[in-house]
């Protein structure tokens, strides 16, 4: 387990311990690692604004402020279940790890009994991870430059093959002709162009502000295409 995975998945078992917690030592064998490694992984949440605080004592443990974790869900098995399918169907594309991140939150505090139909329902749900658009690399760059609304700098492969440098203002994520699109305001050719996220060779976000278009700017979607806040 990298160290990006490790900080992630100990702060979700402090939430799921909840006033519990868990000592250094606990954690060290969870994630088969040193306490000293432990110790400088909660640092590094706590520097990053996470909640976690240690209670003093002969088997201080690090614990989790209550606001920080999430009220009860009643989600039923089907309905997670359906996010699970969803969650899956949709590995290697934009926002798969903010999805499945929050898959692991809700499982995280369901219902015991719920958390295991869940799990007995998704095991006979099976989904094809064929295909995939875009490297992680480009994608998360991607992700960010559109949440973060900053220019990113392009190499991109059209389609007859040539390689070309671009400065772009992300504008939408589009998916269509089962294909993902970065749509954005390409600086060079001054007009907003389409570009398949898996023609992108190099994705890198600037420190530059980008520049929203008018949603009426961008052209028409295609007919069937519809925003997610419209689902």
């Amino acid at each position: 387990m990298n160290r990006t995975d490790r900080l992630y998945a100990i702060r979700e078992e402090l939430r799921r311990a909840g006033t519990q917690g868990r000592t250094a030592e606990q954690l060290a064998t969870t994630y088969e690692v040193s306490t000293r490694t432990i110790k400088r992984d909660v640092a590094a949440l706590q520097h990053s604004g996470f909640p976690i605080w240690a209670r003093l004592g002969r088997t201080g443990r690090y614990v989790v402020d209550p606001a920080a974790t999430l009220p009860p869900v009643n989600f039923t098995d089907a309905e997670a279940s359906g996010l699970a399918a969803a969650i899956a169907a949709h590995r290697g594309q934009p926002f798969d790890d903010q999805a499945r991140a929050a898959l692991v939150k809700v499982l995280g505090v369901m219902d015991p009994q719920a958390r295991l139909r869940t799990a007995a329902l998704t095991e006979r749900i099976w989904i094809d991870h064929a295909t995939v658009d875009a490297d992680a690399r480009t994608r998360r760059a991607v992700e960010q430059s559109l949440r973060d609304k900053r220019v990113l700098s392009l190499r991109y492969r059209g389609g007859e093959g040539v390689v070309s440098d671009r400065r772009v203002d992300p504008q939408i994520l589009a998916f269509t002709r089962d294909h993902w699109y970065l749509v954005a305001r390409c600086r060079e050719r001054e007009g907003i162009r389409w570009f398949r996220l898996d023609r992108i060779v190099r994705a890198q976000i600037t420190s530059e502000p980008s520049v929203d278009e008018p949603v009426e700017n961008i052209g028409a979607p295609p007919a069937s295409a519809a925003a997610v806040a419209d689902v």
